[in-house]
């Protein structure tokens, strides 16, 4: 069951890594910029949040 479980964890992290980037790059630039987000960076941000790295 372990390997079972391990995959729907990885699974529901790519999710949300995913919707993540989605939400950060659909922020409307005058947001993103007062939150000093670039929507270049969606990726690597969503990656800390989720992964931790």
């Amino acid at each position: 069951m372990t390997f079972f479980n391990d995959l729907r964890s990885a699974v529901a992290k790519r999710a949300a890594y995913a919707r993540t980037v989605r939400e950060i790059r659909s922020l409307p630039l005058d947001v993103a910029l007062d939150l000093d987000i670039y929507r270049e960076d969606a990726p690597r941000i969503a990656r800390r949040a989720v992964y931790g790295r």
